[in-house]
């Protein structure tokens, strides 16, 4: 983000009610807590997708040779 932005952001922030002012923060920390959490989703998707599509297609082969079994959902 350019500083910019950031100086934009800041004072518009600065421009509001003190009671206003800290719920907005709250609310941007908490967005940003949520784009981390996304963040780190997606790396870990990105490095375990090679396996998944490696087991994915094992559990194909081994449904194809009949050696497959239906998963008991109710034991979950």
């Amino acid at each position: 983000m350019s500083r910019e932005n950031i100086a934009t952001v800041v004072k518009i922030i600065e421009s509001l009610p003190e009671a206003q002012q800290e719920r907005v923060i709250e609310h941007l920390r908490e967005y940003i807590a949520d784009i981390e959490d996304e963040l780190q989703w997606d790396e870990s998707f990105r490095k375990t997708q090679t396996k998944l599509v490696e087991v994915a297609r094992l559990a194909k082969q081994q449904i194809a040779q009949g050696q497959g079994q239906a998963m008991d959902y109710d034991q979950l």
